[in-house]
């Protein structure tokens, strides 16, 4: 397949496709608005700034049916101090972004295919699936390539960043992890030589930005590694049974196909100190792992690892070879727990324990118990028997995603679950924890969420107490509609100080 022709007349609008319609229809806003509307209260105490990044493509692509993941990042910003909340957003000026504004029009081809491009790109990201605070800095991630750098008050792009050069793979992750004893980031990057190579580079930062070790190591297969997991002593690479085949993408084909004789592999690294023989690719029959909630060690040692797994692709515009793809609405997703031996010499894992089994994704923690034993869990959650009204919004849902109608607190001690339903017209985003100013106890604080209303064709912001999490202790209106993101954070106003010494 040849590239398009730098000639060749854009599309004027975007394609009759469900990921560009209905509430999924691009935004291309930028700009900030004061004093949003408030029902309810906001408490005193919540100080900090809510970052979450969306897909957002500012052309119409040139590739028809391209996915909903390879739009521009869009970067919104939520302060909120005071009782009162505004807004700002600013797109992510990459090089794809600023070259394609220049030529007013799309310059990339499919998802992560550098042979379909109308141009040659130093580096292709969009820089559009998590945002995270670090060493003074935001920073705009996707797994393709290394971070940008952002200006947290303004979102001005300060450029590519490498961390002074230090950074010695091709790509970084979307999801680093941060040790909260020690402010350490602990990172990776996969198909790290380049596409289609089956090298991981795992790297530890500490909080002054500087790197304290680095590991190379080689994976059994080229497959997505979108999330990870760490904790005390060991760190947990999931792979995706997507895999890449550089051959298939030089004839135009996809960066990823799902592969269903693949088993589902974890690699288990000692996070400190570790040789590149020292990784152990354990194995689980074909599953897809999502979003990893959290991980530690118990008492005997064993890595005690918690995410989402589903039996089918989740995936699913990347099918097979043979183009087979589950039916959206039958993907199901569970809270799911593996207990490794790291010292085992069987490299099978027989069995994994369900701790939620309804369907949920965008798992989040307070992140002060990250890497340690923990209680508390809060996701998105879909149970139709909620009393959502399918029929009224369905026009409007648009598509290329997973649905969830509710947010859930899940405490992992008792195995019960609190739900909060927004309303028979709403559908929920991820959800971020905010700790309760002053208190140390896990999971005292607040649950912040963007909702899309279908109803309104808005987005809201949707504040939670923990101590009374079925109902909304605030409602945040905008007066815009921002399609559906990818993750975020939350950053308290404490955490962007300098650290003592």
């Amino acid at each position: 397949m040849s590239a398009p022709s730098t000639s060749q007349k854009p599309l004027l609008h975007f394609p009759d496709r469900p990921q560009f319609s209905g509430f999924m229809k691009p935004c291309r806003v930028e700009g900030e608005i004061q004093n949003l509307e408030v029902y309810g209260e906001i408490p005193a105490d919540i100080d900090g700034t809510f970052y979450r990044v969306m897909p957002d493509p500012q052309f119409s692509p040139f590739i028809e049916d391209d996915p909903w993941f390879n739009g521009d990042g869009n970067i919104s910003a939520f302060r909120i101090k005071d009782g009162q909340a505004s807004f700002k957003q600013r797109y992510v000026r990459t090089e794809k972004f600023t070259r394609e504004r220049d030529a007013q029009r799309a310059l990339l081809g499919k998802y992560r295919n550098k042979y379909t491009d109308a141009v040659e790109f130093k580096v292709r990201t969009t820089a559009n699936t998590n945002v995270v605070y670090f060493n003074g800095k935001l920073l705009a991630l996707k797994e393709d390539a290394p971070p940008y750098a952002i200006d947290p008050q303004t979102l001005e792009t300060h450029g590519l960043y490498t961390f002074d050069g230090q950074l010695p793979s091709l790509t970084f992750t979307a999801h680093p992890k941060f040790d909260p004893r020690t402010g350490d980031m602990i990172c990776f990057g996969y198909e790290a030589k380049g596409d289609g190579t089956p090298d991981v580079c795992y790297y530890r930062i500490g909080p002054d930005g500087k790197f304290l070790e680095v590991v190379w190591l080689c994976a059994p297969v080229v497959a997505m590694i979108h999330d990870f997991a760490v904790t005390d002593n060991w760190v947990v690479f999931p792979l995706i049974p997507q895999l890449c085949d550089i051959e298939r993408m030089k004839k135009g084909g996809e960066h990823w196909q799902w592969s269903p004789e693949t088993p589902f592999y974890l690699g288990v690294l000692p996070r400190k100190g570790a040789k590149p023989t020292d990784i152990k690719w354990f194995r689980y029959r074909n599953s897809f792992p999502g979003h990893t909630a959290n991980a530690y060690e118990d008492k005997s040692g064993n890595i005690i690892l918690d995410l989402g797994l589903s039996e089918k692709n989740v995936f699913f515009w990347w099918p097979d070879a043979q183009g087979n793809a589950p039916e959206p609405s039958s993907i199901h997703s569970q809270l799911t727990r593996f207990t490794i031996d790291p010292s085992s010499p069987n490299l099978e894992l027989a069995n994994a324990e369900i701790l939620q089994s309804n369907n949920s994704e965008f798992y989040r923690i307070d992140d002060r118990f990250s890497t340690q034993v923990y209680r508390h869990c809060y996701f998105d959650l879909m149970d139709p028997a909620l009393g959502t009204d399918f029929p009224a919004i369905a026009p409007q849902l648009g598509g290329g995603y997973p649905l969830y109608n509710s947010l859930a607190h899940l405490d992992i001690v008792t195995r019960q679950t609190e739900i909060y339903f927004p309303g028979r017209t709403h559908m929920v985003q991820e959800p971020v924890f905010i700790p309760r100013r002053g208190s140390t106890e896990e999971g005292d604080g607040y649950i912040l969420a963007l909702v899309n209303n279908y109803a309104s064709m808005s987005s809201e912001l949707h504040l939670l107490d923990t101590r009374d999490f079925t109902k909304a202790q605030a409602v945040i209106l905008l007066p815009i509609r921002l399609r559906q993101g990818l993750h975020g954070n939350w950053v308290d106003s404490e955490d962007t100080q300098p650290r003592a010494e």
